[in-house]
């Protein structure tokens, strides 16, 4: 009997979130089935690209900050 796996089972593999036993059910699926391996593989790039994004407001509301500010110390001068 093939044990199918979610994306989801998937995610909480490399996250290192599943038991031993799921562990090694999902080590033994990812010998025999190469389209798991590339699934998992995705997930894994996925995860990589996540860890390059860098957050940075858009230089327009920095701008829009940076006049507020400019204003609110003239008011109150």
């Amino acid at each position: 009997m093939t044990i199918l796996f979610t994306p989801e089972d998937l995610l909480r593999y490399l996250y290192k979130e599943t038991s031993p036993a799921m562990n090694a059910a999902i080590e033994a699926a990812l010998e025999e089935d190469w389209t798991l391996r590339e699934k998992l593989e995705v997930l894994k790039a996925s995860a990589r690209n996540l860890d390059k994004i860098v957050e940075s407001p858009r230089t327009e509301v920095i701008m829009n900050i940076l006049q507020y500010a400019r204003e609110s110390a003239i008011a109150t001068a």
